[in-house]
């Protein structure tokens, strides 16, 4: 059985990557959506609100596994039983740096092989950042993400919306009633 892992840290999971999973997923009888898990890292999605949006938009495909790891790649790959990692491509860019990771894995492990999947091209512009910013300026990214990642974002930005809104309005409110009392104490309010 040939297992590879797709490795990640998907904050929040795109269209762009659940392309690159159902393609992996009809290559290889096993296919382990690996997320990191850096505590370095601050992530916009929590690891468990990630592994439940990865379960969701993949439960369609019957071979797609979704795990979580920190440490080295490498280490989880040997754990995992395989030696075979996917890495999606989008740009240029993104070749340099996954060419230097790929060159760094196999110097820490030579038995770990790492296969670059162009993205296709309908989503070749399209990041993690980029859905999340639309969203923060109150975008539509239903197009750009699977149904249960676009919710979840919706409620995320609508609740820190309400929340930095809320405070607005009573920071308004109290500077309103502080200018009126004020004024009122002053007599400005009354006829002379």
């Amino acid at each position: 059985m040939k297992t590879a892992i797709y490795p990640g840290s998907f904050d929040p999971v795109t269209n762009g990557h659940l392309d690159i999973i159902e393609r992996a997923s009809k290559i290889f009888d096993h296919l382990i959506v690996g997320l990191l898990n850096n505590p370095k890292k601050n992530y916009f999605f929590d690891l468990e609100e990630r592994i439940f949006m990865l379960r969701e938009a993949t439960k369609h495909l019957k071979n797609v596994e979704i795990d979580a790891f920190d440490g080295l790649l490498v280490n989880y790959a040997k754990m995992r039983n395989t030696k075979i990692l996917i890495k999606g491509l989008r740009a240029i860019s993104d070749f340099e740096y996954e060419f230097q990771m790929a060159l760094m894995n196999h110097k820490l492990s030579s038995d770990i092989e790492t296969l670059f999947m162009m993205t296709n091209q309908q989503y070749s512009y399209l990041s993690s950042s980029v859905v999340k910013e639309v969203a923060a300026f109150g975008g539509n990214v239903d197009q750009f993400v699977p149904p249960v990642v676009a919710k979840m974002l919706y409620e995320r930005f609508n609740k820190q919306s309400r929340e930095k809104s809320d405070t607005e309005t009573d920071d308004v409110y109290t500077e309103s009633l502080e200018d009126y009392y004020g004024l009122l104490l002053n007599g400005k309010y009354f006829d002379d």
